[in-house]
């Protein structure tokens, strides 16, 4: 299956690049939780323009315990001072796999993170993904970036590298907007390091199939040429 441009006409007049991802992170989840050990699971978290509610708050009626009926609580409310100042921030656009491991409790041990137009449209918005994926690397969690969007210039695998080192060698050309890299943060010899797969990425060319690490040595593959084309037959563009 060719990489399509999702961005521009005819194809974005038709299917919503949002929808699109959102699909084609799904494809990825179950592609990933079919090769995992019992230990692991794998679900896709979307979130576009709008912050994620972690805490629901509950309304102010519970159950009492006498004679069957509803009793109303008054809830208890605190209210802060007024903060003393207020930052200007970037919450970039989210549509992520992530994997999780269940033994000795929940944790989370890789990402596959697929870029938005917004995570490349401004400075600070690059600047939030490049940190961001630094951050999983730093706390040792494997990271997968695929970047198929055509209608934003930059590279944010150079930006994230940048935040690591100088040295351009696992940098990709300035002139390539479009790739997929996976990332192994390891540590040899008491040594940190990251072990980087880069791809460049064409329109019309096919997708590579990319490592993800969960522990240790132990790794799965993540095709991302059949997950592409399953999520177009499911939405009916090919």
């Amino acid at each position: 299956m060719p990489l399509l441009d999702h961005f521009h006409p005819p194809l974005n007049r038709q299917h919503s690049w949002e929808s699109f991802h959102s699909n084609w992170a799904t494809r990825l989840a179950d592609a990933i939780n079919a090769q995992l050990p019992p230990d692991f699971f794998a679900e896709e978290q979307t979130h576009a323009g709008r912050l994620e509610i972690d805490v629901a708050t509950y309304e102010d009626t519970l159950l009492s315990g006498g004679g069957g009926g509803v009793a109303t609580v008054e809830p208890m409310t605190w209210a802060p001072p007024a903060p003393p100042f207020t930052v200007a921030a970037v919450f970039p656009d989210t549509f992520e796999v992530r994997v999780f491991g269940t033994s000795g409790g929940l944790s989370l041990v890789a990402v596959i993170e697929l870029v938005s137009p917004s995570n490349k449209d401004r400075p600070e918005e690059r600047q939030a993904f490049a940190v961001k994926s630094a951050s999983y690397l730093h706390q040792g969690i494997s990271l997968i970036v695929v970047d198929v969007v055509t209608n934003r210039g930059g590279n944010l695998h150079n930006d994230t590298m940048r935040l690591f080192s100088d040295e351009p060698a696992p940098w990709l050309p300035a002139d390539c907007p479009l790739y997929a890299v996976a990332y192994r943060p390891v540590v040899r010899a008491e040594r940190a390091e990251i072990d980087v797969w880069p791809h460049r990425l064409a329109l019309g060319g096919r997708l590579p199939v990319l490592p993800l690490r969960l522990v240790g040595d132990t790794f799965v593959q993540v095709d991302l040429e059949a997950t592409y084309s399953e999520a177009c037959r499911r939405r009916r563009i090919i």
